[in-house]
């Protein structure tokens, strides 16, 4: 029987294949002793041919040897490996860089803001999701390696919505929550409390929404806007239902099982711990201790009462101008998994394209969270097309190299923490910054 030369040419190849794993294993065990066992046998395989009367040619292996055993792997080359387990998540005041300052407003009500970042450079202003304040929003995400970085050159304001904030007390019986257009206008008191001429918006669900309202009554203040999971519509009959009874459930009974399901769904979508389950119970844990549910009741009963943004997409060049939509730049995320993706592919028909854009972050729901990477480098990039990063804004670049930097002084902070209790009395260096890491990993697609 004849054969052709490119099967020649693969028995050739198996038969030095076969010679180069006996060479290995010789070397290995002259390493090692007696301590070195091959992982498995390896077999002589003995070709075998048969022609069918299509007449192509059939090829086979039949093995000669033993077959593998599945008791092949060796314990000792197992025996240094040690398992690493993350540190366990909390969403409480870690961070001593972030500062917090309670501005009185009218009516009687007061807001909890955070600083994070240096006074003075270019401002980001935040607002938070319902359920959430800026420790669990936003804590995580702005302590990113990356995010830390770009933080060097901007300073973040956290805004909580009246009794959001961590350990509110109970606000009293008599006490008239502001609508969702006044918790707007209360940024105005933000504003001028720490001097900010313009800030660019950050906010997440409701706060997404009372940041784009702000702008749109004050586009001279906001300079940029990212908006995540925003609705721009007021609540249909469904929400407007659900969250009713959330709302009497709250008061009533503070934080059941049906008012916990619907904030995990509402923050992450469907089939959440097939995704991420460490991070699922992280959340649940938090909704169940760290919520005061009379104060999210309140703020729900205003959320659900919320007008249309009334905001439209014009055609017309000669007309833009005066257009009723948002004038600023808007960067419009969303996850796929998110229930409010079709939310804001409506935001986005009723946007500028030329000044807007809109992202889907795939496998994610709660993109701040399980997709942070994604989400700075989106991020950043659209800071820099505005011009905060190489224009008239005498900020650094965020070159990779800077990238790198901040990563490895997030490593050496690590290894100070794990040192500093054997280790009294030395001064580090001050150029090591002090990064709370979010030990959540996210699955990167």
């Amino acid at each position: 029987m004849q054969l052709e030369i490119g099967q020649l040419m693969d028995i050739c190849e198996l038969k030095l294949a076969s010679e180069n794993i006996s060479e290995e294993n010789s070397t290995r065990k002259s390493v090692y002793g007696d301590h070195f066992k091959p992982s498995c046998k390896y077999n002589q395989t003995v070709p075998t041919f048969s022609k069918k009367n299509d007449g192509y040619v059939n090829m086979a292996f039949v093995e000669s040897g033993d077959t593998m055993p599945s008791d092949s792997m060796d314990d000792i080359e197992l025996k240094n490996i040690q398992l690493h387990f993350p540190s366990s998540r909390s969403l409480s005041r870690e961070n001593s860089s972030i500062q917090e300052e309670v501005i009185e407003i009218d009516r009687g009500v007061a807001l909890t803001v955070a600083i994070q970042g240096v006074r003075g450079k270019p401002a980001i202003i935040t607002y938070h999701d319902l359920g959430l304040n800026y420790i669990s929003s936003f804590q995580a995400f702005f302590n990113y390696v990356d995010m830390r970085a770009l933080l060097e050159n901007f300073c973040v304001y956290h805004v909580n919505a009246p009794g959001q904030e961590e350990g509110a007390q109970t606000l009293p019986e008599d006490y008239i929550y502001p609508s969702i257009d006044e918790l707007a206008n209360q940024l105005d008191f933000v504003l001028s409390h720490f001097g900010l001429k313009q800030v660019i918006g950050f906010g997440v669900g409701a706060g997404a929404n009372i940041l784009a309202r702000y702008a749109i009554n004050n586009p001279t203040k906001v300079s940029a806007l990212c908006l995540i999971n925003c609705v721009s519509t007021a609540s249909g009959w469904i929400e407007w239902g659900y969250q009713k009874l959330n709302a009497r459930h709250l008061r009533s009974k503070g934080m059941t099982q049906g008012v916990l399901d619907y904030l995990m769904w509402h923050h992450f979508g469907r089939n959440t711990e097939e995704r991420n389950h460490d991070l699922v119970q992280v959340y649940k844990s938090y909704f169940e201790k760290h919520v005061n549910p009379t104060n999210l009741a309140l703020l729900i009963d205003s959320y659900i009462r919320r007008t249309d943004l009334n905001i439209q997409r014009e055609m017309d060049p000669t007309k833009k101008r005066d257009a009723n939509t948002l004038q600023m730049p808007v960067l419009n995320i969303t996850g796929a998994l998110s229930p409010h993706a079709d939310d804001t592919v409506t935001l986005n028909g009723r946007l500028d394209p030329a000044t807007s854009s809109w992202m889907k972050i795939s496998d994610c729901g709660m993109v701040l969270e399980e997709q942070p990477a994604k989400v700075s480098e989106a991020f950043r990039l659209f800071l820099q097309g505005e011009g905060y990063v190489y224009g008239i804004f005498t900020v650094a670049p965020l070159s990779p190299i800077k990238m790198a930097m901040f990563r490895k002084a997030s490593e050496e902070e690590i290894v100070k923490t794990k040192l500093e209790p054997k280790i009294q009395g030395v001064q580090w260096p001050a150029s090591i910054i002090n990064i709370t890491e979010n030990p959540i990993s996210a699955v990167v697609c």
